[in-house]
């Protein structure tokens, strides 16, 4: 199968998991602590990727990965931890149509920050894609 190659491919399952998990939660966080939900979701998540893992063959001893890569994957997940927080206790409050979106600015962010610090050179077509992003965020923000 040519998809399972193609970056492309999983990030629209990507985005269509992201949509779900938006109404799932918004679902979900009715009567529940957000911060609480959050960690009922992440046992679930540890749960089904331990799972995949094993299942798949790909377990490794995560002490044999060099320093560099521990300390990045370690600032990754307190920076996906910072963002779930984020993210449930903005959908606790708020409407998920909103909410999702201007979360969705980090796309605006990723893309400056890649810029500067992995020196990733979008084209013209890309950037124009990127500030429409940003534009749309702010649409949304304007209209609280």
């Amino acid at each position: 199968m040519t998809y399972i190659n193609d970056w492309f491919y999983w990030a629209v399952l990507s985005a269509v998991f992201a949509a779900l998990t938006a109404i799932f939660a918004k679902i979900g966080l009715e009567g529940v602590d957000s911060d609480f939900a959050t960690l009922v979701r992440t046992f679930v998540i540890i749960i089904v990727l331990a799972s995949f893992v094993s299942l798949a063959g790909k377990w490794r001893n995560p002490f044999t990965l060099s320093h560099k890569t521990l300390l990045f994957l370690a600032l990754s997940g307190l920076a996906t931890g910072a963002s779930w927080v984020c993210y449930f206790r903005a959908l606790k409050i708020g409407e998920a149509s909103k909410v999702a979106p201007v979360d969705k600015f980090s796309l605006v962010l990723v893309a400056i920050f890649a810029f500067v610090f992995l020196g990733e050179r979008p084209n013209v077509r890309e950037w124009l894609g990127i500030l429409m992003v940003a534009a749309g965020v702010v649409v949304l923000a304007l209209k609280r």
